[in-house]
């Protein structure tokens, strides 16, 4: 009977996942292909590149020589992910549905199903690592600073971590293409996926209005409050945004923040009224924030960091890593303050807390 460790890889059909599973053959454990489908409201060729990816997962899988499982988690989504995705956006709020993606579907679901079939672990293709340290898993930034997922993961408990393995760690993204052009897998040339988690790249406005139909209301200057235009509905916009609104021939001089020629951004929504506020120039004070509060807390180590420390803080993905300190975590909440204000804090995005390379876990944006 063999003593190979066994691994259940999660592809998805691109190149990362393909190399994780390549180099976990290579490090000798028993490795066994996942691939889920999770999304099937519409899945046409169009939006859903779902056929095409499964088919380049059985590509895959017949050059390293490993059987595919195909699951279904499509109900699982749609009740864990896609309902709370419509929920926080009906409430006006801008979810990151990767995170909860991760933490309900490829990290529970997959990983469930995975223990249950005997795997000794899950694997992924996701830029960040994972080591034990003083008893305790710990969540890594990968060495790829450019492509680091950590972000998305933060949610991850001791538990899910015991059982995981990011092969891509230690690697960069030009290294994991070398690779599988190397071990000849057709992938090595694949465009990265992007769009909402499972559901692909889409007309966005389109794609939430059948769900969340219009609801017109006034867009208002934040500074005055006089009406500038109409929206089609509060939770089609984001804080910060700046394209689609639809009032770019407004600009006025002598605005408070705001120049001749400087472009409009969303400031605040009022769900009560419907109303959309925004403010002019992109260094308006409205847009900028050195104390935000979070909920929906979540920390990698079973309990909350320390206070009164030094910290850096992603509010959202794109961000760069900002000094702050966790002032105070009581009932439920947290607040942190940043070294220097942060622009456009965003309700509904999650704020990930780093200690060095280490990620420590965050909460959602209130």
């Amino acid at each position: 009977m063999s003593n190979k460790k066994t691994v259940v890889v999660g592809l998805s059909g691109g190149v990362d996942s393909s190399v994780s599973a390549l180099l976990l053959k290579q490090q000798g454990y028993h490795v066994v292909g996942m691939f889920m489908k999770n999304w099937e409201d519409d899945d046409t060729e169009e939006y859903c590149s779902s056929r095409q990816d499964l088919i380049d997962v059985m590509s895959v899988a017949d050059v390293l020589g490993i059987d595919v499982e195909v699951v279904n988690f499509a109900a699982e989504y749609r009740d864990r992910v896609f309902a709370e995705f419509l929920r926080e956006y009906q409430a006006g709020r801008t979810p990151n549905p990767d995170v909860l993606c991760n933490s309900e579907i490829k990290f529970k679901a997959f990983l469930d199903h995975a223990l249950k079939l005997g795997a000794d672990y899950i694997a992924t293709g996701h830029y960040a690592g994972v080591r034990e340290f003083d008893g305790r898993y710990q969540l890594l930034k990968a060495e790829d600073g450019t492509k680091d997922q950590s972000y998305f993961l933060y949610r991850l408990n001791q538990a899910q971590l015991s059982k995981t393995l990011f092969p891509l760690a230690d690697l960069y993204k030009r290294e994991v293409r070398k690779m599988a052009e190397a071990a000849g897998l057709h992938v090595a040339t694949k465009k990265d996926s992007t769009g909402i988690c499972f559901i692909g790249e889409r007309p966005f406005k389109d794609f939430l209005s059948r769900y969340l139909p219009p609801k017109r209301g006034e867009i208002r200057r934040l500074d005055d409050g006089k009406v500038l235009g109409e929206h089609d509905g509060l939770m089609y916009h984001t804080i910060g945004q700046r394209k689609g609104l639809h009032i770019g021939g407004l600009k006025e001089k002598g605005q408070p923040g705001g120049g001749d020629h400087e472009a409009w951004f969303v400031a605040g929504k009022d769900m009560e009224k419907n109303v959309l506020y925004v403010v002019q120039g992109h260094e308006h004070p409205a847009l900028q924030q050195d104390v935000l509060q979070a909920d929906q807390l979540s920390w990698v180590a079973g309990e909350a960091p320390r206070t009164h420390w030094v910290y850096t803080a992603k509010p959202r993905y794109r961000s760069e890593d900002a000094p702050c300190e966790i002032e105070r975590v009581e009932g439920g909440r947290c607040e942190i303050r940043f070294a220097q204000p942060q622009w456009a804090l965003t309700p509904g995005q999650s704020v990930v807390v780093y200690e060095s390379r280490v990620c420590l876990g965050g909460g959602v944006i209130c």
